[in-house]
């Protein structure tokens, strides 16, 4: 089949490199000559394990293209994906569905026979109603069926996500759409991909609904991880407890410094808005959005307070600062909160993560970038890790022991035994250890 990707970002590039490894032939579209020319170079502009060598190999093989022009290769589709940005809108919050309304007029008078339009960026309910109004607008004659296609990608793991998906949504109002996205993911009935139709603003509402309750699921234990300091419990007992219930499950129950990322916060604040407008308001999803905004500066209270309670003139190193492992995604962070609130108190800040650095240091004032976790770890006070990237499991202690000021650890993924940290001569203050912080 041949595919057109509107958008080369994150969403768009692996959906898109994944299509043509399927055998797909797929032409990536964006509107920005120099991530084009990049691509064409096999320069990636973002950093997901696996993605370079996909690229370069669908590249070779011919069935990976990459332009600005959208006209050409449109008219030639059986189906055009969307998959531009939905930002947080500023000032409301609400999803900012300007590149998607852009996206849609700028196919419609390419559109030649019939061809699906795919929403794959993630879009409040009744976007699909407004592609389709904008299509018809700017091409009365279009012969087009619109459709919802979520993706459920997870950062660091978008590739075996996107070829094993646990089910592949397909919101259509127009039956002649069926074929053409069975097709589409035809390839993937080998691994008995679950393909799974519903209306287009069903489709919508899943993807929400999804991010929302993970998010909801995240705050959730991390409530319960603060309930057990005050108690004597220990969280990751409590989680691996209730987790072993089938009807609980044990993902997303780890503790920590709270949610980031591009999907969840702005997701859940755009389903929230969404249930203002519709006079069904969601205070579950309310209160884990107000409860995750403050955990973030909460967890800089921590380190001041494993600091001594004083960190003014005090350098504090920051292991870790994008929102999780395995990116190089800065959006949200939780480290940017808490840099903020420990520069606040008056700490200096050394910092070190493998692949997010460039990202963050247009985000970060007057923070010391450094070339590994030691260089970060000299003179400090204390050190935090704040992202459990897999080379801070294994930490070298005595190395880290001579590099500090103080032996002091502040673990907000939990990544380490309190006893192995002890064992070392470092003071341990993870998340939801009990009253000693142990």
């Amino acid at each position: 089949m041949k595919i057109v990707m509107i958008g080369s970002g994150y969403v768009g590039l692996v959906s898109g490199v994944c299509l043509a490894d399927f055998g797909h032939s797929v032409t990536c579209v964006d509107k920005d000559e120099a991530k084009i020319a990049a691509l064409r170079e096999g320069n990636i502009p973002i950093y997901e394990p696996g993605l370079e060598d996909l690229v370069a190999s669908n590249v070779r093989g011919g069935r990976l293209t990459f332009t600005t022009d959208v006209a050409g290769p449109v008219s030639e589709a059986d189906a055009v994906f969307i998959a531009v940005g939905t930002p947080s809108r500023r000032g409301d919050g609400h999803a900012d569905l300007s590149y998607v309304h852009a996206a849609a007029r700028e196919i419609a008078p390419a559109l030649t026979g019939f061809t699906v339009v795919v929403t794959k960026s993630t879009v409040p309910v009744g976007t699909g109603d407004d592609v389709e109004r904008l299509i018809r607008e700017a091409a009365p004659d279009a012969d087009v069926a619109v459709v919802s296609n979520p993706e459920f990608l997870r950062e660091g793991a978008a590739i075996a996500d996107f070829k094993r998906p646990d089910r592949i949504v397909v919101g259509l109002e127009d039956e002649r759409a069926r074929e053409v996205m069975t097709e589409v993911y035809r390839p993937l009935y080998l691994n008995a991909a679950p393909l799974l139709f519903t209306g287009r603003r069903t489709a919508e509402l899943i993807k929400y609904a999804a991010n929302a309750f993970l998010a909801m699921k995240i705050t959730f234990i991390n409530e319960i991880a603060d309930l057990c300091e005050k108690v004597g419990a220990d969280v990751q007992q409590v989680a691996r407890g209730i987790g072993a219930d089938n009807r609980i499950g044990s993902k997303f129950l780890h503790a920590g410094p709270g949610y980031g990322g591009s999907c969840f916060p702005k997701d859940t604040l755009a389903l929230v808005k969404t249930a203002q407008d519709h006079d069904s308001p969601m205070r579950l999803i309310e209160a884990t959005v107000s409860i995750n905004d403050t955990r973030k500066r909460a967890m800089a209270r921590k380190i001041v307070q494993a600091a001594g309670g004083e960190v003014r003139g005090k350098t504090v190193a920051v292991l870790g600062l994008t929102f999780k492992p395995n990116t190089d995604d800065m959006r949200e962070a939780p480290s940017l909160s808490i840099i903020q609130a420990l520069q606040d108190a008056g700490a200096r800040i050394r910092a070190y993560d493998p692949e997010g650095m460039e990202q963050a240091r247009p985000l970060l004032a007057d923070v010391t970038f450094c070339t590994s976790p030691y260089e970060a770890a000299q003179g400090a006070s204390a050190v935090a890790i704040v992202t459990e990237w897999d080379q801070f499991r294994a930490l070298d202690f005595g190395r880290l022991g001579a590099a500090v000021a103080d032996r002091v650890l502040v673990d907000l993924r939990n990544i380490y035994r309190p006893e192995e940290v002890a064992r070392h001569g470092f003071r341990h203050l993870g998340i939801g250890r009990g009253r000693a912080g142990v």
